[in-house]
């Protein structure tokens, strides 16, 4: 552990004009406040934030972000608050401390749910200043190198799986390779220690078996670039075994067949160094095609410049060598913390290079449950990116994969929403192709477009597909509650009286809604049962009316040809209604199943013995229709109307389809018997608004 004059001596070492004083104060405040906790390994718990503090001097970080590391835990576990730290060591720590400090007391039903809001904080607080994101890669990194000292597996595995998921992918995103590379590898070793071992079993065999591999092919590209008067550094290694398991598994081939284990970097003194090298090295060894990328005209988004290319090295082994300058060197190592001035405070580039984070939050705000919301972070975190450009040569990068709807979301949402179709190098196309490196893309665009749910079948990045998501179920509870309203309308005028003046707001208090869009919304998809909402709106109501009230209550369903209190149950592969033919499959400790006599299920049932059954004393039945209505205002009404009238009660509504001319939903209601059944179907399809109606 880092005594207090060493960590300050690493910072003064790279910035004389440091905050001494602040540094030394919260050395203390952190030791003092922890006090006599340990660690999971037994040692002091201030050795972590200390070690933390030492890793981010690496990074030559200002010291307030070297001041928030060694306090970044005290909020949560010692009994500091937040008005101390901001007494203390002023606003700006303060703010970052309460950023960095970890939310362990989110209550949370499932672990998608807990990560996903510690990520949605998280987010939230790194947008406000990005050295809450360093300091937390710092916290993250340090943990990790310790994870072997907890004792229960369970948790060693829940804590690698997150880092996988979320912190080596943001760590990557800002360009942080060498974070990346050392939490991939030791959460790797977690989650699959089996492959980990073996991987580091072949890899040292590699090394017995080359001898000193590495060093001759290093001497032999510094000889070849030294004749050619480039001066040059080279850096020789084996890839890290997490990137060599997961090429193994993308390209389902075994270790053996693995041929580029082994990568190079040549850092030289500039730009015209790096394509000198680079026509060198192509000249002097094969190129294996397909294999060069020049990130140095092109950078990631992520601020990572360099020149990737693969060879057939005379040592009869493929390699793959990275050129690029020790500027472009610092980038790919520590990314955006390799840009950050410790003596303004504030980083190089910060909204061009860190613009995504905007990105990330805008999809906090669309994302519905916790599932949406890691699906749209990681898909924005994730690399494997292509490059394409708008007609007046703007650069987009998006994933692999991405289509013009994607691209359109890139550049502005307004753009996405009123997408119509697009041109990619001037060529017309449809939405969902696939967008290749070099395209230029040119978005048409209409007023009166808005998204379309189709979309979401090929759109890739997160940014699309969340507010694609969000307009349509904004979309569905609109149309929702506008046939709840007609349901409530249909409900009230049941009752024996008019309602009285504030009869509604009263209801609401009773049922403990909110408004009345959540009333009509839960009444149109059968949360509220009729008899509650009567009561609701007339205390009493039910009781006192008793067997006359008209409810649409129905007697239940009997059977003829079962032994009385046999349970049963109606098949809802076929949903057989009173008039149907029927007939029942039964197996051993489980209710007869019933059939109507043509269900396509029975000739799959060869384990069940059949039973002849008939409808006894009955009057309704439960059937599923497919209504396919046009996509006009009132139509839903239209459907809803026709099925009041013929006193078919919905049990249950959902829309399957939309596009821009027809809306799909599938209703189940209750019927009388199939002769019911039949005039419902000869109702819906002779409305105008109705473009097919069927049972299903």
């Amino acid at each position: 552990m880092l005594r207090q004059y060493e960590l300050v001596d690493r910072v003064l070492a790279y910035d004389p004009d440091a905050d001494e004083a602040l540094l030394n104060r919260a050395y203390v405040f952190s030791m003092q406040a922890h006090g006599s906790q340990k660690r999971a390994s037994g040692d002091p718990y201030f050795s972590h934030p200390i070690e933390v503090a030492g890793i981010l001097t690496d990074l030559k970080l200002d010291a307030e972000t070297i001041a928030t590391a060694i306090l970044h835990d005290t909020i949560e576990d010692t009994v500091a608050t937040p008005e101390q730290i901001e007494k203390t060591f002023g606003g700006s720590v303060a703010r970052l401390v309460d950023g960095v400090t970890k939310l362990s007391k989110i209550e949370a039903q499932t672990e998608n749910e807990r990560a996903a809001e510690n990520l949605r904080k998280f987010l939230l607080a790194m947008s406000d200043d990005i050295r809450v994101l360093l300091v937390k890669l710092a916290d993250r990194l340090h943990n990790m190198r310790t994870l072997h000292h907890i004792p229960s597996e369970a948790k060693r595995r829940r804590i690698a799986k997150e880092t996988m998921d979320i912190y080596a992918p943001l760590a990557e995103r800002i360009g942080m390779y060498e974070f990346m590379r050392e939490m991939q590898t030791l959460a790797f070793q977690q989650l699959e220690p089996e492959a980990y071992e073996s991987i580091v079993k072949r890899l040292e065999l590699l090394k017995e078996g080359g001898g000193d591999l590495i060093a001759r092919i290093s001497s032999g590209l510094r000889l070849q670039l030294g004749r050619a008067g480039i001066n040059a550094e080279i850096q020789g290694r084996e890839k890290h075994p997490y990137s060599i398991w997961r090429k193994m598994a993308e390209r389902h081939i075994s270790f053996e067949q693995l041929s580029d284990v082994m990568a190079f970097r040549v850092i030289v003194k500039d730009v015209e160094a790096c394509y000198r090298a680079l026509g060198i090295i192509h000249r002097r060894w094969p190129m294996v095609p397909g294999r060069f990328k020049d990130y140095v005209s092109t950078p990631k988004r992520n601020g990572y410049r360099s020149l990737h290319t693969s060879v057939i090295h005379s040592e009869k082994v493929r390699i793959e060598i990275q050129i690029r300058t020790e500027d472009m060197h610092a980038q790919a190592e520590y990314g955006l913390a390799a840009h950050w001035a410790y003596k303004t405070g504030k980083p190089v580039n910060h909204d061009g290079e860190a613009s995504w984070i905007r990105d990330l939050v805008d999809i906090l705000e669309h994302a519905e449950n916790p599932e949406e919301l890691l699906e749209h972070t990681r898909m924005a975190m994730y690399q494997d990116r292509i490059f394409a450009f708008s007609p007046t040569g703007e650069l987009i990068q998006l994933p692999k994969g991405s289509t013009p709807v994607d691209f359109a979301y890139a550049v502005h949402t307004d753009l996405g929403d009123q997408t119509v179709g697009a041109k990619v190098n001037g060529r017309v196309v449809p939405l969902r192709t696939p967008l290749e490196n070099g395209d230029q893309v040119e978005i048409l665009r209409s007023k009166a477009q808005e998204p379309q749910p189709e979309w979401l079948n090929f759109a890739v990045t997160g940014k699309a597909r969340s507010t694609i998501r969000r307009y349509v179920r904004d979309k569905e509870r609109d149309e929702t509650v506008a046939l709840g309203r007609k349901f409530y309308d249909e409900i009230v005028a049941r009752l024996p009286a008019q309602l009285k003046p504030g009869a509604l707001a009263e209801a609401l208090k009773r049922l403990k809604i909110g408004d009345e869009d959540t009333l009509m919304e839960s009444i149109a998809r059968k949360l509220i049962d009729d008899t509650t909402l009567m009561d609701a709106l007339m205390p009493g109501i039910v009781e006192k009316m008793g067997p006359s009230l008209p409810s649409g209550q129905k007697e239940a369903i009997s059977i003829v040809g079962l032994t009385p209190g046999v349970a049963f149950q109606l098949a809802t592969c076929c949903n057989p209604v009173p008039g149907d033919r029927i007939v029942g499959l039964r197996r051993p400790d489980q209710p007869v199943e019933v059939h109507a006599i043509d269900c396509r299920r029975l000739a799959e049932s060869q384990d069940a013995d059949w039973v002849d059954l008939a409808w006894g004393k009955t009057d309704h039945g439960a059937a599923r229709l497919r209504v396919i209505v046009r996509n006009e205002p009132g139509s839903l009404g239209v459907m809803a109307g026709i099925l009041g009238a013929h006193q078919a009660n919905i049990i249950n509504l959902s829309l399957s389809h939309r596009d821009a001319s027809f809306h799909t939903y599938d209703v189940t209601v209750e019927v009388q018997d199939v002769s019911h059944l039949m005039k419902i179907l000869a109702a819906l399809r002779a409305a105008d608004a109705i473009s097919q109606a069927e049972r299903v």
